[in-house]
């Protein structure tokens, strides 16, 4: 999955042949890459197989997760020159765009880590980098929620609008999706969600509550369904979601991880 990925991110950039090729011979040539900014690396997994399929050799400096500050070289590069010119914008795109989703990460986990609390990403992802954005919020911290449709039954405001009994609905659900997936009921208010925990769910997501809404909600579980897992959602930022941990809420889920990540910078230098 990662060398077709690969490939077809190469050959959106070099299209039909690298016209630079044309004109010079090729030569021995090495490279460094440069951070311009503070972050977190994300991408190593993806340029090891990028450095396979093209031959050419990387000399590791940081590696994914770790932390890394402007000026620092972070990998050194070698092979002939036009493999290094003709991949610099396929490695850069991967390298920033991964990079870029750690360091935002990396921030939201470390408010969070003192409560226990598991930071989750959504599948609010650019079409087809679903698997790609989804590593970058891993090397930074977090834990994926559900991948797609097909690995949690997820049944959200929409969802809801088309059931008429949730409890015939749930065990009808029980009978048909697979014994290992787990049933997660969107909730928006303390009501639907004690319901949802009498109807069998597995997870409750609280949308949108407010931190006093979600601690009542995380005092009931507690009193009546110890076993079910609360997962909050909803407009939850860098400035709040210290406030929502601190609830005892078991997970807290973020889009803004992947689509609120500002490219940080780093630059190729050749030697």
């Amino acid at each position: 999955m990662i060398e077709q990925f690969i490939r077809d991110v190469l050959a959106e950039d070099v299209g039909r042949g690298d016209l630079y090729a044309r004109v010079s011979d090729a030569v021995s040539a090495s490279a460094k890459i440069i951070a311009k900014s503070d972050g977190v690396l994300a991408g190593e997994v993806y340029l090891r197989v990028l450095a396979q399929m093209e031959q050419f050799e990387i000399v590791w400096h940081k590696h994914d997760s770790e932390s890394f500050v402007k000026g620092e070289v972070l990998m050194e590069l070698s092979g002939d020159s036009h493999t290094l010119l003709r991949i610099e914008r396929t490695l850069l795109n991967m390298l920033l765009h991964a990079s870029s989703i750690a360091t935002l990460t990396r921030k939201y986990v470390d408010l969070i880590a003192p409560y226990g609390t598991k930071l989750l990403d959504t599948r609010k992802t650019r079409p087809m980098l679903r698997n790609f954005e989804k590593y970058a919020t891993r090397i930074g911290g977090a834990t994926n929620h559900r991948m797609g449709l097909d690995d949690a039954l997820m049944l959200k405001d929409t969802h809801l609008k088309t059931i008429s009994n949730l409890e015939s609905f749930m065990e009808e659900a029980r009978k048909k999706i697979p014994f290992t997936s787990k049933i997660e009921i969107e909730a928006e208010d303390f009501e639907m969600a004690k319901h949802a925990m009498r109807c069998g769910a597995d997870i409750v997501m609280c949308d949108n509550m407010s931190v006093e809404q979600l601690r009542e909600v995380v005092e009931y579980k507690w009193e009546h369904h110890s076993s079910v897992l609360l997962e909050a959602s909803g407009n939850i930022t860098l400035e709040t979601i210290e406030a929502y941990a601190a609830t005892g809420v078991d997970a807290i889920s973020t889009g803004a991880l992947i689509h609120q990540a500002s490219w940080i910078d780093m630059s190729m230098k050749m030697d």
